[in-house]
């Protein structure tokens, strides 16, 4: 695919899907109120570790995508999947940064605005999203790029990144 259209396509998909994950649904949850569930003196630091739970997540989220552009010349939408196996930037650290991220903004709204049940919500969507992940993407990559992506998988953890970048 070309870039403009794979641009174009995962800008689309980027509102539809983290969009909706990270900031319409836990703000039907919460209506972004804020609430003090512990102490002032300890919310404080709670509360700066979630802003920036919630930015290094957002930064991360737009990084992932434009890799798939850039390296992949694909999306992230299965639809419009990438021709080739994306493993730069992030990627090297993790197999999954997008939704290590899209789970780390939720839980660092939870921190920012002192609500739990975006705790729960986190854990609940995480359940689909790690079936997804293991019955459907990763048999896919497999068929698609073969041992390439066995070696990355035995490489690269999934979910919790690893300290040095992986070079294939």
């Amino acid at each position: 695919m070309r870039r403009t259209p794979a641009a174009v396509i995962s800008t689309l998909f980027f509102a539809a899907a983290p969009g909706t994950v990270a900031v319409l649904v836990p703000w039907w949850i919460t209506g972004w109120e804020s609430r003090s569930p512990l102490p002032g003196w300890a919310m404080t630091p709670l509360r700066a570790l979630g802003a920036l739970l919630v930015l290094a997540g957002s930064a991360i989220i737009v990084n992932a995508f434009a890799r798939f552009v850039v390296e992949g010349l694909g999306t992230p939408l299965p639809a419009a999947p990438p021709e080739r196996l994306v493993v730069g930037g992030l990627y090297r650290y993790v197999r999954n940064p997008m939704y290590v991220a899209v789970f780390s903004a939720v839980i660092g709204q939870a921190m920012l605005l002192g609500q739990p049940s975006l705790l729960l919500y986190v854990a609940v969507v995480a359940v689909p999203v790690v079936a997804f992940v293991r019955w459907y993407e990763e048999p896919t990559l497999r068929a698609k790029f073969g041992a390439d992506y066995d070696s990355y998988r035995s490489k690269v953890p999934g979910w919790w990144p690893r300290l040095r970048p992986y070079r294939p």
